[in-house]
């Protein structure tokens, strides 16, 4: 699924309105929570939540409307992904206390994956953390034992 202009627009409105709820204020973040983006494959509904499970903004996104697709969230992750890249100085300038992340959840609040980590000179914008890490410790160990 390769998100269609009006999707991409809506979730640019969708991070917009996030970024209204979480305003800077002079060079502070004020705020210790993460971004929980909830979506409902039925629906198309997207909600965000802080750590509290308040609910920050809401959207429905038309072409997501009962998708059926087996790779529904993973395909959602990817494009997600993707705007949040596209508008990281919107993301970035969030009045939350970094470290933060925004994650991917289904409407069972079962996390699907990180879609954005911000620390202070760090930022990932794709998949886990430690990724791959299972694989260079391997390699690291064979070159070590030789």
């Amino acid at each position: 699924m390769k998100a269609n202009e009006q999707t991409q627009q809506q979730i640019e409105r969708f991070i917009n309105k996030i970024a209204q709820k979480f305003p800077m204020h002079g060079d502070e973040a004020l705020l210790l929570t993460d971004i929980h983006i909830r979506v409902t494959q039925d629906s198309g509904e997207m909600l965000a939540f802080d750590d509290d499970d308040q609910e920050i903004t809401r959207c429905v996104v038309e072409q997501w409307i009962e998708n059926k697709d087996e790779n529904f969230y993973d395909q959602v992750l990817l494009i997600l992904r993707n705007q949040l890249k596209r508008h990281r100085n919107t993301v970035d300038n969030l009045g939350i206390l970094k470290p933060f992340s925004i994650v991917l959840e289904n409407d069972d609040k079962e996390n699907i994956g990180e879609l954005y980590l911000a620390d202070d000179d760090t930022i990932i914008v794709s998949g886990d953390l430690m990724e791959g890490l299972d694989k260079e410790l391997d390699d690291f160990f064979k070159d070590l034992m030789k």
